[in-house]
């Protein structure tokens, strides 16, 4: 472009006030539009004119407040600059203005103001014209000394400028198109231009507009300039050490360069915001990040650094940075690998569990041969309070790692495992990667809580995103949607835990090695007690030993009569029961031992009625005070009748035998995600039409039970003599059986009652009573097998636990004796039935009888 001299405007100018700053040739300014004249002007000039010449107006400082602008025109500054508007926006909010983006051409003097509404207008002078410096020969020697003069001026100025740019960010690319101006622009244009961009106050600026001629334009602005560079150099000396890449210190708010362009520096937390950049740089380089992870931080950073803090996107920016240098790329632990300490470690924080100790010992032994053991996806799956989180935390303490606790438990968005993809707004890491960095290592043990109870919703299924974290031939680059590079999971030792695979997807349970915990025994019970529970509650309960014992035959009785689970919680909560009974006693006694004032004498003399009170007063004051020279504390002994007094009456009594007085009732064993429990099933019969009624919420599958039941038993009856009502061969005929399993508000549902029902069915047709101490469990055929079923440990535990003598198992299921303790075998008579013959000859008295000849289907008659 030309300069300024070249430029000629129209000599009448609508003028607009404006109050937010001072606008210089070569420069671009926004300026708000709210006030009436001014909005006028626009509305009048700008919106409807279609010419060049309608969009030039001319801009007039105002000093007036905008809050207190009246009706009448306030004092116009002399000197104003004639502007290009290049962009005009309306808005209603919050309340109608114009918002113009306006660019400095020239400067002009106010000749005439003709007139003020509704907007100014004024004939101008244009002042370009006394800057213009032309050689000629008839120059004299004063001007020639001027012209001089303001050469070297001017020189001086641009020596400056270049030393300001070169100490700015050359990587911004509005600091590059400056330095390139500066070599390209006319000297007389660089006061406006480098006044603009600086940091200087209004008046300083107005001043700078004032100054019509170019050498007092150099004057005034070379301070200016000069006080600016200085100010650089000072912050360059006070501003700790930088990397070298990072050497320049401060950055540049994006504005423009004449012409239509304005620069402004910001000096305001400029070394602050530089220390911190320096310090995040330094952190990603030194986390020790894999070669895509630092690639896409370096490039994050980088744009960081382009970017104003103002941005939404800043914000997000710098928090991504920082996460990624708060994880353990590389941090790790080292693990403890003396196994004998370790077996000590776990045999004081466990009792029993053998299994479990055993595996956790076989990897410790692993990792011995070899250190690169990627770690195992274990799953614990046994009833609640049977220690399953407990253990896990004592693996973390045996290794050395860390624990960290992921609650999986009504989780039904795959978020909470993949994290949000950084486009949401409130995106954050799933609870994988913000467990690591939690803990701060790479190693942890991490435990996945409730794994069986993950739910599906719109948002995704958790349980399938679970599949890459618990892969170990993927977890070692599993991705996280916040992260979105590859982080390595495979030196995580993973622990879930569930109460039944049941609800486990199939393929999730693949990737798991299962490990059953099940219920305890009724000794293992009273030694967990011992050792672990009523310690820790006494501790909880600020009491001692010496204050409180409990005896091993009371916490049978309480495990018997009050508790009947697998797990040990219920018995826990007895405990802490019984310890807050005994804390009032305690606390009775020695507020009673500490009395306000000495007791007074007693009188020498009393009647019989006051006897006893004063024989009552004189036990309580027992234990406490020292001049009376009384017997030391004793401790509380716990036995039965103080366990009612505290706990009440028992809650389950010994009601076996009383519900098999009657024929039609037989007992089975059923497995539940809460542990083993025994079933009675119960069966009556009446005069009928042959209907079969089930009741007690059966599932498909025990119906069918029930169905193949009844079919063997009336295939089988002449040879077991099985009689209806009226004493005929077909137990159906003319008789309604009714067979109902109590609980009713419990479904139920499972092949392994079939024995039972038979059974049952059985001692009703027979009128015979089944064995008050015989529990059993099997699936049936039409045929009269018995075959195998799942969960005998937890069912044997349950016919031990209730004080049953003999088990009826499936013959098949003979291997699973190996897992059920010696003294619970011992204790307990096995029956391994391979036909239903064998069942009923064990579940009554004396066997089940038949007669001398087995019955022959009539078909096989006549064949024969």
């Amino acid at each position: 472009m030309a300069s300024n001299g070249g430029i000629r405007i129209p000599s009448r100018l609508p003028l607009l006030l404006t109050h937010e700053g001072v606008l210089l040739p070569g420069s671009t300014m926004r300026i708000n539009v709210d006030t009436p004249r001014n909005m006028q002007l626009v509305k009048s000039r700008l919106l409807k004119g279609t010419s060049l010449k309608s969009t030039i107006i001319g801009v007039i400082p105002n000093t007036r407040d905008p809050e207190h602008e009246t009706e009448d025109l306030p004092t116009l500054h002399s000197i104003g600059t004639a502007g290009l508007a290049v962009q005009v926006v309306g808005s209603n909010w919050p309340k109608p203005h114009y918002t113009l983006l306006i660019t400095g051409l020239c400067r002009f003097r106010l000749a005439k103001l003709l007139k003020d509404r509704p907007f100014p207008v004024s004939e101008v002078e244009q002042l370009d014209k006394l800057e213009q410096y032309t050689s000629s020969d008839a120059a004299d020697a004063d001007a020639a000394e001027a012209d001089g003069e303001l050469g070297e001026l001017s020189q001086r100025f641009y020596q400056a400028a270049v030393q300001l740019v070169g100490m700015l960010d050359m990587s911004v690319p509005v600091v590059a198109k400056l330095r390139r101006l500066l070599d390209s622009l006319p000297r007389e244009t660089l006061p406006d231009v480098l006044a603009a961009m600086i940091r200087t106050s209004n008046q300083e600026k107005l001043q700078v507009l004032d100054a019509v001629g170019l050498e007092e334009r150099f004057k005034k602005t070379l301070p200016l300039l000069t006080r600016q560079i200085e100010g650089l150099k000072l912050l360059q000396k006070t501003r700790k050490p930088r990397l070298d890449d990072d050497k320049k210190v401060l950055t540049v708010r994006r504005g423009g360069v004449f012409p239509g362009r304005q620069f402004s520096l910001e000096e305001e937390g400029e070394e602050e915001e530089g220390d911190d950049m320096a310090l995040l740089e330094r952190k990603v380089k030194m986390a020790n990040m894999s070669e895509p992870a630092l690639r896409v931080c370096l490039k994050e950073l980088k744009r960081l650094k382009k970017m104003p803090q103002s941005m939404p996107e800043y914000a997000l920016t710098r928090n991504y940075l920082e996460l990624m240098v708060e994880l353990p790329w590389g941090k790790s632990t080292t693990d403890c690998l003396d196994i004998r300490a370790a077996r000590v470690l776990l045999d004081s924080d466990h009792y029993a569990m053998e299994k479990l100790k055993r595996r956790v010992l076989e990897y410790l032994a692993v990792r011995q041969l070899k250190r690169a053991l990627k770690g195992p996806i274990l799953c614990f799956v046994g009833p609640p309070g049977v220690g399953k989180t407990s253990v896990g935390r004592s693996i973390a303490r045996t290794l050395g790692r860390e624990f960290h606790r992921i609650a999986l438990g009504g989780v039904c968005d795959q978020s909470d495992i993949r994290g949000h993809r950084r486009t949401y707004v409130g995106s954050m890491p799933g609870r994988i990667i913000n467990g690591l960095k939690t803990v701060g290592v790479n190693n942890p043990v991490f435990l996945l809580d409730e794994v069986d109870k993950l739910g599906k919703s719109l948002q995704g299924d958790p349980a399938a995103a679970l599949l890459e974290v618990l892969d170990p031939e993927q977890n070692h680059s599993f991705t996280d949607h916040y992260l979105n590079v590859a982080f390595d999971l495979s030196q995580v030792l993973f622990i879930a835990t569930a109460n039944t695979t049941a609800t486990i997807p199939p393929a999730l349970l693949d990737r798991m090695e299962v490990l059953q915990v099940p219920g305890y025994t009724q000794e293992e019970k009273v030694e967990i007690a011992h050792r672990h529970l009523i310690p820790h509650q006494l501790e909880q309960h600020g009491l001692t030993p010496q204050q409180l014992q409990i005896p091993q035959d009371t916490t049978l009785e309480i495990i018997i009569r009050y508790t009947r689970e697998a797990g040990v919680r219920s018995l826990e909560r007895k405990f802490g029961a019984i310890c807050r009974a005994v804390a009032v006693k305690v606390a009775e006694g020695h507020k009673a031992a500490k009395p306000e004032a000495p007791p007074p004498e007693p009188p020498q003399a009393h009647s019989e009625s006051e006897a006893p009170e004063l024989e009552g007063q004189r036990e309580e004051s027992l234990g406490g005070s020292a001049d009376l020279a009384l017997p030391p504390e004793m401790p509380i002994v716990l036995d039965r009748h103080a366990l009612k007094d505290i706990l009440g009456p028992p809650l389950f009594e010994m009601e076996v035998s009383e519900r098999l007085t009657l024929p039609g009732v037989a007992i089975g064993l059923a497995w539940t995600p809460l542990g083993g429990e025994i079933m009675f099933v119960e069966a009556s019969r009446m005069e009928g039409e042959g209907q079969l009624t089930l009741t007690g919420q059966l599932g498909d599958v025990m119906k069918e039970s029930a169905q193949l039941a009844i079919s063997w038993l009336r295939s089988n009856a002449k040879l077991y003599q099985l009689t209806n009502l009226s004493g005929g061969a077909d137990p159906l005929e003319g008789t309604d059986i009714h067979l109902h399993f109590p609980a009713g508000a419990v479904t139920k549902d499972g092949p392994s009652a079939g024995v039972t029902m038979v059974t049952c069915l059985a001692s009703l047709f027979s009128g015979r009573l089944v064995r008050s101490d015989v529990a059993m469990t099997g699936e049936i055929t039409l045929r009269g097998l018995v075959l195998p079923v799942g969960g005998i440990k937890d069912k044997v535990l349950a016919a031990h636990r209730a004080g049953l003598k003999r088990v009826i198992l499936p013959k098949r299921n003979e291997k699973d004796l190996e897992e059920i303790p010696l003294h619970v075998r011992a204790e307990l008579d096995f029956v391994l039935a391979g036909s239903l013959d064998e069942v009923l000859n064990a579940a009554f008295d004396g066997g089940f009888p038949t007669t001398q000849e087995p019955f022959v289907h009539p078909q096989i008659t006549s064949k024969l």
